[in-house]
């Protein structure tokens, strides 16, 4: 599984502020959850980053992330110091309590290498509910709506700092490589690093079997966040 190192946690958010409206993310999350457990009261977001999209749960109702980049969880204590957070694998964490509703955004459970980590992963999800408790999962790409050879680009500046991200995509089987080069401008320099990136394009019924096999309900929402959907499960 790909962990995010310091370079990338330095950046991270000021490349992704002027492409996604995280507020507006976890806004359309939180509807689905509370239509689907309206008592929902805690929320733990799984593979939170640097707390982009934790901070608004965390607004709305009292909510906890876990992210197994050690760099991505110092960068979200600093940025947002009041979040709760833990280091910790989506595969096998086990925090000795139960949510309302779990989330993992912004396709990060495409990081996941098999099915039965994806399964493992469902499980584990499911064991952190409450009765009633709600899943909600933002995947990758479908293999069969993955646009191989894309090539992607973006510029930002911000508070004296610059920060160009050209990307390429290409598929491997049932992989996308994802190879990101970063150049960034500031007082001290320049400097240039590289992130590359190993996706599973897990198919719609792979999704749908961990979920079940978790003993979780599941709806594919066409659409979503970033247009690629989102499951949701319920625990009985």
């Amino acid at each position: 599984m790909t962990v995010y190192g310091p370079e990338l946690a330095d950046v991270y958010d000021q490349v992704y502020a002027a492409r996604k409206d995280h507020a507006a993310e976890a806004a359309e999350v939180l509807d689905l959850i509370r239509k689907l457990h309206p008592d929902a009261r805690s929320l733990l977001d799984v593979a939170c980053g640097t707390g982009a999209h934790l901070r608004h749960f965390a607004a709305a109702l009292p909510a906890e992330g876990l992210e197994l980049s050690a760099d991505m969880v110092a960068a979200a204590r600093r940025r947002h110091p009041g979040l709760r957070l833990h280091t910790g694998d989506m595969r096998d964490f086990r925090l000795g309590r139960t949510f309302s509703a779990v989330t993992c955004m912004f396709s990060s459970i495409g990081h996941l290498a098999t099915s039965a980590e994806l399964d493992a992963t469902l499980q584990r999800f499911a064991a952190h509910l409450e009765p009633g408790g709600v899943v909600v999962i933002e995947p990758w790409y479908f293999p069969e709506t993955f646009l191989d050879g894309y090539v992607g680009s973006h510029t930002s500046t911000a508070g004296g700092r610059t920060v160009a991200r050209v990307s390429h995509s290409m598929r491997s089987g049932d992989r996308t490589l994802i190879e990101v080069h970063y150049v960034v401008a500031e007082a001290a320099g320049i400097r240039h690093f590289v992130d590359r990136h190993e996706i599973t394009l897990f198919t719609r019924d792979q999704y749908e079997t961990a979920f079940r096999r978790a003993g979780l309900t599941v709806d594919y929402l066409p659409g979503g966040p970033s247009g690629r959907g989102l499951f949701a499960g319920v625990a009985a």
